[in-house]
């Protein structure tokens, strides 16, 4: 039985249009680990696939072959074992001879190649030989050609930006990213899981929006319960990921990790300079290298302070699941059952889910864009902060949205359970905030506070004149 396809509607499009196209269709598609990169594959081609196989990680080439020939007999439904290829030009004249006998012009047919990066080992002759089956023969067929794999900046250098046989040759790209809220409480729904909207925000301040995740929440238990059995419990799905997660997609991921864990210690982010202090890594085309490989497979995300430049520019651990592990998981390996309901009442807790709570805000800009009626305005999402001195406090903003209607709207971030409330003096700093902001930055526009809670912000005197707009989680869920 066919399992339905949550969310993913831009994606679905693309790879149906490919079936429709008159010419032969090479997708790359790209996505973290766990993201349902092999789903969405399987399932929106599942009337169309004539061949399918996925790559063993750190299987010798032998070991590859022999699966393709399992897999090619499979599929060709060889009364007898195809004896395994010596070399993968010898494995792509075998699937070309097979995919001849049913490649026809009223029907295209689906070549699934899953886990490229690991089918790709070194001097496997994977990428020649593919390159040669493609440009030689599969581009003028009537077929699609899907290629998948989790390490993102792999399939990005690799093939995607090939300067080789496969140059300029992929002509559809999907990424996958994680699910949205309202795309995670689909999914929930899906698997038998109805929690409201807070107890769903605080799963994805944990675990994101990862479908593999979120298919293990049991929806008998609460939030905190799922919380405590995937990531505390000694055979909790989580506890032990971290490692296997980021050693799955790199080969080498010693600096990717030390790269993360730096990050983790600052929240706010880090600039270049700082990453590299506080790391003690050397400076140079391996940092980079390591830096956009976890940008590129959505673990790190860049940001510019506002109205800062290039080498100005933030990044920050943005992965939910990274963030969780090394605050909390790491830290308590042997504390024993029921451990989060302790740890989600300490300070710990507070500090961090005011942190988790504006990185998922800043991963729905969309959705706070339609709640403020403004989704068909250009604007630049940002962060604002100035160190203090001796005769000033510093100032930190937790959002900027700098708009292309002459407006500025700053964000207060939230995360309670329950409405909140402006006192006499929280008002008091926003305005001096307001102020300090205007006057550094020398911004023209209309400046304006919008409060972003979890149940919304109770109007007072202190309030009014002050707060603009007031949003709250149920915002976030919108989707079109």
């Amino acid at each position: 039985m066919q399992e339905a396809i949550i969310g993913r509607k831009a994606e679905l499009q693309l790879l149906q249009t490919a079936l429709l196209s008159s010419k032969a269709e090479l997708i790359a598609v790209t996505g973290r680990r766990r993201i349902g990169k092999t789903f969405l594959i399987t399932q929106a081609y599942r009337e169309h696939l004539v061949f399918e196989m996925i790559g063993t990680q750190n299987g010798l080439l032998q070991t590859q072959l022999e699966n393709f020939a399992d897999q090619l007999s499979l599929f060709s439904q060889s009364k007898f074992p195809i004896k395994p290829p010596q070399t993968w030009a010898e494995a792509f004249r075998l699937l070309r001879d097979y995919l001849q006998t049913i490649v026809n012009p009223d029907s295209k047919k689906v070549v699934f190649l899953d886990e490229v990066p690991w089918l790709a080992g070194p001097k496997s002759g994977f990428l020649e030989a593919f390159g040669y089956f493609w440009n030689s023969w599969a581009s003028r067929q009537n077929l699609v050609v899907a290629i998948c794999g989790s390490a993102t900046s792999w399939i990005i250098q690799k093939v995607v930006n090939d300067t080789g046989g496969l140059h300029n040759r992929i002509t559809k790209h999907l990424h996958l990213m994680p699910f949205t809220l309202a795309e995670t409480k689909e999914y929930l729904q899906s698997i038998g899981v109805f929690y409201d909207h807070y107890q769903i925000v605080q799963l994805y301040m944990a675990m994101g929006g990862v479908p593999h995740y979120l298919q293990e929440i049991d929806g008998s238990k609460s939030v905190v319960q799922n919380i405590d059995t995937l990531c505390f419990a000694d055979n909790g799905l989580l506890k032990s990921e971290f490692n296997r997660l980021y050693s799955s997609l790199f080969p080498h991921a010693d600096k990717h990790i030390l790269m993360v864990r730096t990050l983790a210690e600052k929240r706010r982010g880090m600039t270049r300079t700082e990453l590299l202090e506080a790391s003690k890594l050397t400076n140079g085309g391996g940092f980079t290298t390591t830096l956009n490989e976890l940008i590129q497979s959505g673990f790190i995300s860049e940001t510019y302070p506002f109205g800062k430049t290039q080498k100005d520019k933030l990044y920050r651990l943005s992965d939910e699941y990274s963030v969780f592990y090394l605050q909390f998981i790491e830290k308590n390996q042997q504390q024993g059952k029921n451990l989060w309901q302790y740890l989600s009442q300490t300070p710990a807790y507070k500090i961090w889910s005011g942190f988790a709570f504006e990185s998922l805000c800043l991963k729905h800009i969309e959705q706070i864009k339609w709640a403020l009626s403004i989704a068909g305005i250009f604007s630049t999402v940002s962060s604002f902060y100035q160190k203090g001195t001796s005769q000033e406090e510093g100032v930190q903003i937790d959002m900027v949205l700098d708009r292309n209607d002459h407006t500025v709207n700053l964000f207060e971030m939230k995360f309670y359970n329950q409405p909140f409330t402006l006192t006499k003096e929280y008002a008091e700093q926003l305005r001096q905030k307001m102020w300090r902001f205007q006057q550094i930055t020398k911004t023209k526009k209309q400046v304006n506070w919008v409060v972003m809670s979890t149940f919304g912000l109770i109007q007072n005197q202190y309030a009014s004149g002050l707060i603009t707009n007031s949003l709250t989680i149920d915002d976030l869920f919108f989707m079109r």
